[in-house]
């Protein structure tokens, strides 16, 4: 008897986890459904950057608001890297009022409040200053592109700035696991915006 309740319990087992499968399966599939699908030029305009993947997720949302447009293609990738960066810079903010850091990774943590709070600052300015490069003329353009590819490559120094504070020895664990996760993302799309940025200002 009690090996019949202990297959009985095995076949039910099996069966539930067959029907997560198939829910989690059916699931993602259901998510790639409504995802928004990108559009050619945002797959084109992609390619140029260091992570093309990543380039594609975060601008496919905002397709029909890119359209062909390389100055808009641009804008919005500096939108994507301004508001993930907001986020990331609440996030490291949060991290250092946990209980039981040590003084090394609490000490990394400020440091890395401060690189991010450098980002956001960085990132605003060159959304407002991408916005002045509008009917002006060619010399004009070129200046204050300059300062947006200034700025926007200060960000990501920023940005490994902080991942980088957490190398030195005696640092491994939770904290800089979560923390690297985190920046390691809004990086890659910071990269992916300079690049962006450089090809809109090399073809104007």
């Amino acid at each position: 008897m009690a090996r019949l309740s202990f297959f009985s319990f095995l076949v039910l087992l099996l069966t539930v986890l067959h029907m997560s499968c198939a829910a989690n399966s059916a699931a993602a599939t259901t998510r790639r459904a409504r995802a928004p699908s990108a559009t050619p030029f945002i797959r084109a305009s992609c390619r140029v950057t260091r992570y093309p993947a990543v380039c594609v997720q975060s601008l496919s949302p905002f397709g029909s608001r890119i359209g062909q447009s390389k100055r808009q293609l641009t804008q919005i990738s500096l939108l994507v890297s301004l508001s993930k960066a907001r986020g990331a810079a609440v996030f490291v903010s949060r991290m250092t009022r946990l209980r039981g850091l040590s003084p090394r990774e609490h000490g990394a943590l400020v440091d890395c409040v401060e690189n991010m709070g450098d980002t956001v600052d960085r990132l605003s300015q060159s959304v407002q200053e991408l916005g002045h490069t509008g009917r002006i003329m060619s010399q004009e353009f070129l200046w204050h592109m300059s300062n947006v590819q200034t700025w926007v490559s200060a960000a990501l120094t920023d940005e490994t700035t902080c991942v980088d504070g957490f190398g030195t020895p005696g640092m491994e664990g939770n904290v800089k696991a979560a923390i690297k996760r985190r920046i390691v993302q809004v990086a890659q799309v910071t990269s992916n915006t300079l690049a962006l940025v450089n090809r809109f200002a090399s073809r104007h």
